[in-house]
């Protein structure tokens, strides 16, 4: 299945979408690596997996891998091809296993996907960053790449189920090493300087307005 997204459908999306792939070059070819982006449309993920030239895991609603017959299993597949790693968001520990899928990922040498707004930004303005970005930064000693996706939110518009023709850009940043603070992970000064950053990155290469405010979570 990896292979069938990878050698196959992956083309043929860039065939028909045409995305502008800016700095694809920046990202380290191996190794623990964290791909922190804005968030505009739920095509999001699948964008930067078609993209990135390595495999990326993104979190997944667990309720999507245990669906029964043919189709629940062909779903849970295709999800894993594209890289989704479930994870109960009905719990009340949601967070916590969270940061521990990820962490997990990290420790293996891979590459995790993360939007640290939280949820799709409605109102197109780039909003404060969760300090989990950080935590799992610093604790894995990973570097972040920070990208900014352009143009999602016409491919997927909110309420729509199916995806248009729209060209969309995806702008790859430079690296970000925060080994500076090896050591300083349980301070929350440092995680919120780390995210902060992060977030500056994304809104250079976005150039959407940011906003010092989190992002309420829409209601359904």
């Amino acid at each position: 299945m990896h292979l069938l997204v990878r050698f196959l459908l992956a083309p043929i999306a860039r065939l028909l979408w045409r995305p502008v792939v800016q700095g694809v070059e920046r990202l380290p070819k191996r190794g623990a690596l964290i791909i922190a982006a804005n968030h505009r449309a739920a095509v999001d993920t699948a964008v930067i997996a078609l993209t990135a030239r390595r495999p990326v895991a993104f979190l997944g609603k667990a309720e999507y891998f245990v669906g029964r017959g043919i189709k629940g299993r062909a779903l849970a597949r295709f999800l894993s091809a594209l890289g989704y790693v479930p994870v109960d968001r009905g719990s009340a520990k949601a967070g916590l296993a969270a940061l521990h899928a990820g962490r997990s990922v990290l420790d293996a040498g891979g590459a995790f996907a993360i939007y640290p707004e939280g949820t799709r930004s409605l109102d197109g303005r780039l909003h404060r960053g969760h300090t989990g970005v950080a935590t799992l930064a610093l604790g894995a000693g990973a570097p972040v790449v920070p990208v900014a996706l352009l143009g999602t939110e016409r491919v997927q518009p909110v309420g729509k189920r199916l995806p248009r023709l729209r060209r969309v850009v995806i702008r790859y940043g430079a690296p970000l090493d925060f080994s500076r603070y090896d050591g300083l992970e349980s301070s929350p000064a440092i995680r919120r300087a780390v995210t902060d950053q992060i977030m500056d990155a994304i809104a250079t290469l976005s150039q959407q307005e940011y906003v010092d405010t989190y992002h309420e979570r829409p209601a359904a």
